[in-house]
């Protein structure tokens, strides 16, 4: 019955390791299964009642503790520190919390509601300039401690840079001066434009977001601390840090820096064919040269079919380009995740 469940929510769209949890399987659970023929659960559970499990009267001091009028507005952070310092253990910080997540009691009280860190929206590019991220990244310096700082900004349709600039300091007067610097560069009306970034200081500045705001850009940020929601900087940072020429040693100076990595965005935008968009350099797509170059492969793949059709079994591979590219998409949840 359990693997007739499993295969219909597969079958459905499900994820077989979401479908499993919700059983409390393990994929591997499943798959031993299949593997050994189909036959009663041997599974017995806990054979014994764990030593250390609170009696039934410990559990009712906890809760009485914690409803206390003393206590009723502390965390178990705080409640277990101050029953020590009066002599008392009840039990510890993760016991209090486990008796209360089970008992219902650890809902938000306060009749504010608490912060949510909701997914950023989701934004389509089908062609240059139209979503742009950025971000900053830290280049050492020849001084222990001390760091230079590299504002980059890629536009998230053709992956080319369209600036990258070496600073001493983090300042969203800096980041402001530059966005409009590559607008003016690229000749392009920001209006509608979404820039993307994380919600570092110079991100959310008074100075950039007026810069934004007088522009007709779209702001958009990641969630705290959440590095997946903005992931286009943080792989192109990762390139660039895994060159091979990057240096071993620390930057003697800005202007050092600064020429590294005008080299390397050379490099980058012209030379290196990226592995997400068909492997075409980012200015090739930018500037609208990629159809032409996927074309001329897509002959010479099937060329080489004709010669020799035996080497493929199915279709050439797929030299279609890639016309949407998605900055954080939403999943739609299955039936089986969102328990219907």
């Amino acid at each position: 019955m359990i693997l007739n469940l499993i295969d219909e929510a597969v079958q459905t769209g499900a994820r077989l390791e979401a479908a499993t949890q919700v059983l409390g399987l393990t994929e591997r659970t499943i798959q031993r299964w299949r593997k050994e023929g189909v036959r009663d659960d041997l599974r017995q559970g806990p054979l014994s009642t764990p030593a250390n499990k609170l009696t039934a009267e410990e559990r009712e001091e906890v809760l009485r503790i914690a409803n206390a009028p003393k206590y009723r507005d502390l965390s178990p952070k705080q409640i277990v520190p101050k029953l020590a310092d009066q002599g008392c253990y009840i039990a510890s910080e993760s016991t209090f919390y486990r008796v209360l997540r089970e008992e219902g009691e650890l809902t938000h009280r306060q009749t504010s509601r608490p912060a949510s860190a909701q997914k950023p929206r989701e934004h389509v590019a089908t062609c240059p300039c139209q979503v742009w991220s950025w971000d900053i990244t830290y280049l050492r310096s020849s001084i222990r401690g001390v760091f230079y700082y590299l504002y980059l900004i890629v536009d998230v349709w053709s992956r080319k840079i369209v600036a990258a600039h070496v600073f001493e300091t983090e300042s969203n007067e800096h980041a402001a001066r530059l966005f409009a610097k590559a607008c003016n560069d690229f000749i392009i009306d920001p209006s509608g434009l979404v820039l993307h970034s994380d919600n570092g200081g110079p991100m959310k500045g008074e100075t950039m977001l007026a810069t934004l705001q007088r522009l007709g850009v779209v702001p958009s940020f990641s969630r705290p601390r959440v590095s997946d929601d903005n992931p286009y900087s943080e792989a192109l940072f990762r390139t660039l840090k895994y060159r091979p020429d990057y240096p071993s040693k620390p930057f003697t100076s800005v202007p050092e820096a600064q020429s590294w990595v005008d080299g390397f965005v050379h490099w980058y935008n012209s030379e290196h064919l990226h592995s997400a968009i068909c492997f075409v350099t980012p200015d090739d797509r930018h500037f609208g040269r990629e159809n032409e170059i996927l074309q001329r492969r897509k002959q010479v793949y099937e060329k080489a079919r004709c010669h020799n059709p035996k080497r493929w079994s199915r279709n050439t591979r797929n030299w279609d380009p890639v016309e949407r590219v998605v900055l954080n998409p939403q999943k739609e949840s299955s039936p089986l995740q969102t328990g219907s």
